[in-house]
């Protein structure tokens, strides 16, 4: 049915302006509004509404705007001859709810606007629009423990209908429940386009794990009624509604005393919550255990409860203990009960949650369980497990020092025992096995590396004779009371003082094992000629001050020194002190080591020079066996001489008579022998030479004071340095008793030249300290000194001996001897 309405408001509005009679008057038409039904099914076109104009002439109608020449076009059309309003298709109101237009009159005969008007086409809303919801289906979860009145989903729904009419309001409706369970009942509000889920009662995991709500929307259309629905899956979730139970127990109930780590019982637990949830895991709780001799714990697969011991229990003390166990779960529990589901409001329920309030039925139940205690064969213990004893140091062997006491609590296994010596690091005392007597066997020294802090400690044991053998362990500690059975000795026997115009010191420390009052302070006292050449200051302490007086001078000096501890108990020691000049050298002592002690290169020299000799001695075996005379050299060979004397020699310029005899030659080699080697470092090579000359020239006697000296000056030298020696020292007389002949002259001229080296040392003196002496290749000395005479002793003449003589000892022979030498030519 077509309903057409037209309505019409005319106003009209007459001015007269103009002062001349023949002014035209002008006539303005308002159209209010045209009314069109959205989605009317036609026939097409039909009328809407005619427009009617007062005029006295002609004019065209003429349309323009929504609907006609803007969007959506080819809708309305006019007749221009009659002003008549056509529609010509369909138009939806939730796109073009109105259409504004323009409408315009023009006369004919100038085709000036004559009237204009605005047209307002409404179009008329219909029910074409279903609610609609937003999102189509929801799903939400809820805790079982949540209480009733509490908010379960909100919906919300829209309808694309004028909101204004009953087309586009619309209504929410619970349409169905599932499952229906008689503890939980839903409900909802509105407001406006939402509406809000709530439940009634009780939520049961047990009843139902998972509701499905079918909710409805629908308009309220005067015609007819649109509508649509939406799900709501409400899941459960699974709270602690119930209690756990201990329903029994498993294992053996009893454990062995002193065991400990190890399983006693198993308990069983019920839970008809969900497995796996906190609401199902158990939790045990121990009562009535003090000590904290037991642990319980959780199995997480069985969720059953395991009790252990953690501390050895001791059955002469408790032969069972009682303990009281009881189980909860990981959650708070919560229990809900409906008492009366009312039609009005929400329904009457009891409710109970952990922390919340007490109810004596809900409280955990204590599980009793009883753990014997079986009786094994314990070990003696002594008393006290620990025996200090004081005893002095260098007590006699035998000396009864106590006596260990023990115990065994086992009466049931026998209490007979005997004691064994554990660890005794010295073996210092003894044990009795039947009565644990302690006595001494071995003198005691409080000094012995083994004590600590003046105590020695000795370990014992105490064995039972049950089955099997049960051993308890204990401590002797022997407190060592001190004697003065140690004398002070010096920190360092040797020392450096450098050389000085005034007096110069050095310290001097020594040590003492013994305890105060038995070691420092010290009394130093110098023993021997040292006035005015040494003093100590002061000389008492620990540390002293060795002064040397200003007539002492560089060179190696032995004091003796006494030391006595705080009671007089004391040894004379003796002290090396070695002089010497800091400004050149820092540390004299140090030198002095170092070169009185080879290196690897003087060993390599050693051996190169023993390789050496070896070569000499094979070519002058070979030079022998031939048959061919040397010539004697002339004077025009380059570079003869016997040895070279453009060269410094250490000695100094104290002057000793030249004329030595041979037993103070023997003498003086010895004393020089010691004196170049410890003060001056003479090398082994030169102290080999001065051997195997006076062993070939000197009396036996003389010989053995010779090789007495040798070993004194060579007490600091190591045992390698001494085999060295002893091993040149054969060689060099294996020499010369195969050419003693041979080299006789040659080593005569070598005693003349260990005179002169003689005379050039001097008493306590460096060897080196001397003022350097002036030679000349060539002529007559400066000093205008003359050369002592060679005498070489009378010997039976053989020619042959000068066949294994070299040029340089030829020539001199020559010079010497001319009328023997010319024998062999």
């Amino acid at each position: 049915m077509k309903t057409w309405i037209f309505v019409l408001m005319l106003t009209v509005a007459v001015a007269a302006v103009s002062a001349h009679s023949k002014s035209r008057h002008k006539r303005t038409w308002i159209i209010d509004s045209f009314t069109i039904e959205e989605e009317s099914p036609g026939p097409f076109p039909y009328p809407l509404g005619t427009i009617t104009v007062d005029k006295k002439y002609l004019v065209n109608f003429i349309l323009s705007g929504s609907g006609v020449d803007v969007e959506p076009i080819g809708v309305l059309s006019i007749d221009r001859k009659t002003g008549q309003i056509l529609v010509h298709k369909k138009v939806d109101h939730e796109t073009f709810p109105v259409l504004r237009l323009k409408f315009e009159a023009k006369n004919v005969s100038n085709d000036k606007v004559d009237t204009r008007l605005g047209v307002e086409v409404k179009i008329q809303d219909i029910n074409d629009h279903a609610p609609m919801f937003k999102p189509p289906n929801y799903e939400t979860t809820l805790n079982e423990s949540v209480p009733q009145g509490k908010l379960v989903t909100t919906v919300f729904a829209t309808d694309g209908d004028d909101e204004s009419t009953p087309n586009g309001t619309f209504d929410f409706r619970l349409v169905s429940v599932t499952p229906k369970t008689d503890n939980v009942e839903f409900y909802m509000t509105q407001n406006h386009y939402t509406g809000h889920v709530f439940f009634k009662g009780c939520l049961d995991y047990e009843k139902a794990q998972k509701y499905t709500l079918l909710i409805e929307a629908k308009d309220k259309g005067e015609k007819m009624q649109l509508s649509s629905t939406s799900t709501v899956v409400l899941k459960i979730i699974d709270h602690n509604n119930h209690l756990p139970e201990i329903t029994g127990q498993t294992g053996p109930a009893k454990i062995k005393e002193r065991e400990s780590g190890v399983e006693v019982l198993r308990l069983q637990v019920s839970d008809k919550d969900t497995r796996g949830t906190p609401a199902w895991r158990a939790k045990f709780t121990l009562h009535g255990d003090q000590e904290n001799y037991f642990k319980i714990q959780t199995d997480p697969n069985t969720n059953e409860g395991i009790l252990s011991v953690m501390r050895e229990m001791d059955y002469e003390e408790q032969r069972f203990r009682n303990v009281s166990i009881s189980v909860e779960n990981e959650i708070p529990y919560f229990s809900c009960k409906v008492i009366n589901p009312t039609s009005q409001g929400l329904w009457e329920v009891e409710t109970f949650s952990a922390g919340s309030g007490t109810r004596s039925a809900n409280l955990p139940k204590l599980y009793p369980a009883t753990i014997a205690v079986e009786d094994i064969n314990d070990p003696p213990e002594f008393l006290p497990p620990v025996k200090e004893i004081m005893i002095m140091e260098n007590t006699k062997v035998g000396t009864v020092l106590g006596t260990l006491t023990a115990k065994d609590p086992d009466i049931s296994f026998g209490s007979s025992f005997h004691f064994i010596k554990g660890e005794d690091k010295d073996n210092w005392v003894n044990i009795d096995p039947n009565t644990g007597q302690i006595s001494v066997a071995k003198v005691m020294d409080r000094e012995s590396p083994l004590v600590k802090n003046s105590t020695y400690s000795v370990i014992v044991y105490v064995v039972d004779n049950a089955e099997p053998p049960m051993t308890g362990t204990g401590t002797v500690i022997l407190h060592l009371g001190d004697q003065n059975d140690n004398i002070p000795l010096l920190q360092m026997d040797n020392v450096n003082v450098c050389l000085s115009d005034k007096e110069s010191t050095t310290n001097i420390s020594a040590v003492d094992l013994d305890l105060p009052p038995y070691s420092a302070p010290f009394h130093y006292d110098l023993l021997g000629d040292i006035k005015g050449k040494w003093r100590i200051e002061p000389n008492y302490g620990t540390t002293v001050n060795l002064v040397r007086e200003k007539n002492i001078y560089s060179g190696h000096y032995e004091l003796q020194v006494k030391i006595s501890d705080n009671q007089g108990f004391g040894l004379v020691q003796n002290l090396s002190v070695t002089v010497c000049d800091c400004t050149v050298t820092l540390n004299c002592h140090v030198q002095r080591s170092v070169a009185a002690q080879p290196s690897v290169s003087a060993i390599g020299i050693m051996i190169f020079a023993l390789l050496l000799l070896l070569a000499v001695l094979l070519m002058a075996l070979l030079i022998s066996c031939k048959q061919k005379k040397i010539m004697i050299p002339t004077d025009d060979v380059p570079g003869w001489c016997l040895i070279s004397s453009n060269i410094e020699t250490p000695g100094t310029d104290c002057k000793i008579p030249p004329k030595i005899a041979q037993t103070d030659l023997t003498e003086n080699i010895v004393k020089t022998s010691n004196t170049m080697e410890v003060q001056n470092g003479i090398s082994t090579q030169e102290m080999m030479l001065l051997n195997g000359v006076h062993q070939n020239f000197a009396s036996s006697a003389e010989q053995q004071m010779i090789r007495r000296s040798l070993r004194r000056s060579s007490t600091r030298r190591s045992y390698r340095q001494i085999n060295n020696y002893d091993t040149m020292d054969s060689m060099s007389r294996n020499y010369s008793t195969h050419y003693a002949e041979d080299l006789h002259m040659r080593q005569a001229l070598l005693i003349r030249l260990d005179q002169i080296l003689l005379q050039l040392q001097s008493p306590q003196g460096e060897l080196g300290d001397y003022e350097p002496h002036c030679y000349a290749d060539e002529g007559e000395p400066e000093t205008g000194q003359n050369l002592d005479t060679i005498s070489i002793p009378e010997l039976e003449f053989r020619p042959e001996i000068f066949t294994n003589l070299d040029f340089q000892f030829n020539k001199l022979a020559a010079v010497c001897k001319p009328d023997l030498m010319s024998r062999i030519e």
